[in-house]
């Protein structure tokens, strides 16, 4: 992967069309910007009951987005990254649809997941309150086959969406199926999808559990005999992401949204600055996503500590509310569909009040923050709260996920933080010293710098909070010190 910043972005919500209109804006407006493109789900359906994450057909481009021959011209003009969802698939799906046919002579019983298959001996109240939820609804669903008869089939996430036994034989020629399309389409990364979720034992969390460390190395094994990078998914107690770190290419750095929108709330970079002590260096950065704004990472775990305070976290989450005139609160917990416990919903721009300065400030800080920036489509345009949207599907992670057509794309880049970000990002990307040392310092709680050394040249960001200034100056042979940007 280069170490260049990348693009997060749904296919037909950036220009309303399919891949060759994403080609189009990618080599027009958004020339040169981006070292990689995460496309989300892309397969068949692209517009299913979870955007694209409950796949009918996994190894399918979805017609109406082209195919895969278009991905692979795509990846001549950038790194691609595209999703593995290894934990479950559309209930729409040929094969579960066979399963609900013939029931066990189907010759895809074995691929999926039921309560029997993980309690064959019954399940106790104690080992179903021991089962870690992102959700509020149980791990089962109870349906119904052809002949009558009911099976608790396991849905990690909703009804539609059906656990694979990722250790079954089919469970696993499933997943070398889509690795092998991957490979020929020419997409170099792929993101693992859920998979903390993916092995079940009893008497556990099911969640995270040894033998998801097993599973998550042999794939990303099977993945790199392929030259294709393993990123993973995993929403967790931040010393999980570091022992994950440990095992795999990539991992997100999810603690990093919540600790930036800490610093620049309250004016207070000590978390931020414990966090860097000990974060991973092979990791993908973020400040929004399709999903929400997680807490989780930064939250304690069993007794332990976490990077804030329960009394902050929960801090966090109301000035998030405050900021967006409360319109996060209207797409977050019971108040919206599909929601999961941890996240809250609302772009990251409305998160700070829409203020330029705080926006600003919060990307150079990823951005010199350890580890491969991405940019969400709708973060990168500055892109507000879609309240229409979410009115519409009742889907709280649609207020992030707004569809902007090709004219609504050329508005938006006339923006002054759009440009000013668009400045930013050509830093990020060209500035050797990002191929070097990282390291910061910090004077006060209101005030660091993050720096990165190569040789003889540095490039530093100096942050004051109090005053909501940030600069990036550089330093090249012990000369004096010349500033590049600043806010």
């Amino acid at each position: 992967m280069k170490n260049q910043v990348q693009l997060i972005t749904y296919i037909d919500r950036l220009g309303k069309g399919d891949i060759r209109t994403l080609e189009r804006i990618l080599s027009g407006p958004l020339k040169g910007l981006f070292g990689g493109i995460h496309m989300l789900p892309f397969f068949t359906p692209f517009d299913g009951a979870d955007a694209g994450f409950d796949p009918s057909n996994h190894a399918q481009v979805d017609p109406r987005l082209g195919d895969w021959q278009d991905i692979k011209r795509l990846s001549g003009q950038a790194d691609l990254m595209a999703d593995l969802i290894v934990n479950h698939v559309s209930s729409e799906s040929p094969q579960f649809q066979d399963v609900l046919a013939k029931g066990e002579q189907s010759k895809f019983n074995k691929l999926f997941l039921t309560m029997n298959s993980v309690f064959p001996d019954g399940v106790t109240e104690q080992q179903i309150c021991s089962i870690y939820r992102p959700r509020p609804n149980l791990p089962w669903s109870m349906i119904k086959l052809a002949d009558g008869s009911t099976r608790l089939f396991w849905t990690t996430f909703t009804a539609q969406q059906i656990d694979i036994d990722v250790e079954s034989e089919q469970g696993q020629q499933y997943l070398l199926n889509i690795l092998d399309e991957f490979h020929q389409a020419g997409i170099s990364t792929i993101r693992l999808d859920a998979a903390g979720y993916a092995i079940k034992r009893p008497d556990t969390s099911c969640f995270m559990i040894p033998e998801t460390f097993d599973f998550i190395a042999q794939l990303t094994e099977q993945a790199r005999a392929r030259n294709i990078e393993v990123l993973v998914e995993i929403h967790s107690y931040y010393q999980t992401q570091i022992e994950i770190a440990a095992k795999v290419d990539r991992v997100y750095d999810f603690a990093l949204p919540p600790l930036i929108l800490h610093t620049l709330f309250n004016k207070d970079a000590a978390p931020l600055m414990q966090w860097f002590n000990v974060s991973p260096r092979n990791c993908i950065t973020v400040l929004d996503t399709h999903d929400g704004i997680g807490v989780i990472d930064v939250g304690a775990d069993n007794g332990r500590p976490g990077l804030l305070a329960p009394q902050q976290i929960d801090d966090l989450v109301e000035q998030i509310h405050r900021h967006s005139n409360s319109e996060s609160r209207l797409a977050t917990g019971a108040a919206a569909s599909n929601l999961d416990l941890y996240q809250v919903n609302c772009s990251f721009y409305d998160a700070l009040g829409k203020n330029d300065q705080l926006y600003l400030i919060a990307r150079a800080i990823q951005f010199f923050a350890p580890g491969i920036p991405q940019v969400y489509y709708q973060g990168l345009l500055a892109g507000k709260n879609d309240m229409e949207l979410l009115a519409t599907t009742k889907v709280g992670r649609d207020i992030n996920r707004r569809y902007f057509s090709e004219q609504d794309i050329e508005a938006h880049i006339q923006q002054p933080v759009v440009q000013k970000l668009f400045e930013l990002i050509r830093i990020r990307n060209e500035a050797p010293e990002f191929n070097g040392v990282f390291s910061f310092e910090s004077t006060a709680n209101h005030e660091f710098v993050l720096s990165w050394q190569l040789e003889d040249s540095t490039i530093s960001l100096a942050v004051d909070l109090n005053q909501n200034q940030a600069i990036i100056f550089t330093v090249k042979n012990a000369k004096p010190s010349r500033d590049i940007w600043k806010i």
